[in-house]
């Protein structure tokens, strides 16, 4: 009798790298950018994105000051626990992001939409995190 198995982890890509910067927007105009989650391994895996905690630490980097007053939407693929979120969007002060969870075959992508509606004047940032099943 033989028997085998081969164990694996989800792998997995985000593009663009974070942050996403929307630039100076006018009040009360609307833009979109988006994100492509990509599985690159061999399992299906699901992924929930969630608001990070206000008193998580924000991701190191360094930016120009022209993009820290701009709109931005940060992410992550830091693992946090929440309960199970069946919306289809997450609401974050100006920034609209959907769809907030999934499964993504082998090979598969999803694409991931998040919108800007500037908001009253100043800067809004928030960070996110990606959570992915396996990883």
């Amino acid at each position: 009798l033989r028997v085998s198995a081969k164990a694996v982890y989800s792998k997995y890509s985000i593009e663009p790298a974070s942050p996403i910067n929307f630039g100076a927007m006018i009040k009360g105009t609307k833009k979109t950018q988006t994100v492509m989650l990509e599985n690159k391994g061999i399992l299906n895996f699901k992924f929930r994105i969630h608001q990070a905690p206000k008193d998580a630490p924000a991701l190191q980097g360094e930016r120009s000051k022209q993009e820290e007053s701009a709109p931005s939407a940060t992410k992550s693929s830091m693992p946090r626990k929440s309960s199970i979120s069946t919306q289809a969007h997450l609401n974050l002060g100006m920034f609209t992001v959907s769809p907030c969870s999934g499964s993504i075959a082998p090979f598969g992508q999803q694409k991931i939409t998040v919108e800007c509606l500037a908001g009253p004047e100043g800067i809004c940032e928030e960070q996110l995190y990606i959570d992915i099943t396996g990883r």
